[in-house]
């Protein structure tokens, strides 16, 4: 997730302290990575740089004073531009998990037992997720679907690998010999 482009999001609503930002960072999107101070003021010290956010006033406060951060017209243009550019789709062609299975089958060692360790290692997570789900609200429940959706297709590929190792090892070794 691009954390400058989201709150410039949430800065379209007005004004904002970093820590109203952070605060609502966390409650939309940070359930199981909540912002640290630091990258929030980080990020917006180069979103102030880059002339997407001004400083709206500063106030005292008990502690250090609090600047107040408005996002700029071209800051509303770059947010209207990430918005309406889609996500590359990740299709994944080369992961870890396919290099564990092949080498599996090449040091002698079982890929069956890397799939099923992944498997359970899936199935538990998908177990977490679909309680988190039943527990929460419309957002985290579309989170967990999301992540749920991916999960189920990495499934699919474990039980197709798995009915396919005879065949993938063959091909192993003969490119090997």
């Amino acid at each position: 997730m691009s954390i400058g482009h989201t709150l410039l999001g949430l800065l379209e609503k007005g004004p904002r302290h970093g820590y109203d930002l952070k605060k609502a960072y966390d409650e939309r999107f940070g359930q199981d990575r909540p912002l640290h101070y630091g990258q929030v003021y980080t990020t917006l010290s180069r979103l102030l740089r880059n002339g997407l956010v001004e400083e709206a006033g500063v106030e005292a406060g008990e502690g250090p004073e609090r600047k107040r951060y408005a996002i700029t017209d071209a800051g509303v243009t770059d947010v209207e531009s990430w918005l309406g550019t889609p996500e590359k789709p990740e299709p994944y062609l080369q992961n870890t998990l396919y290099a564990k299975v092949v080498l599996a089958l090449l040091s002698g060692r079982s890929a069956d037992e890397v799939l099923d360790v992944q498997r359970s290692a899936h199935l538990r997570t998908m177990r977490e997720l679909t309680r988190r789900k039943a527990a929460g609200d419309l957002a985290d429940q579309l989170i967990c679907d999301h992540a749920l959706f991916h999960l189920e297709a990495d499934l699919r590929w474990l039980e197709l690998t798995a009915a396919r190792l005879g065949q993938l090892s063959a091909q192993l070794s003969a490119v090997t010999r």
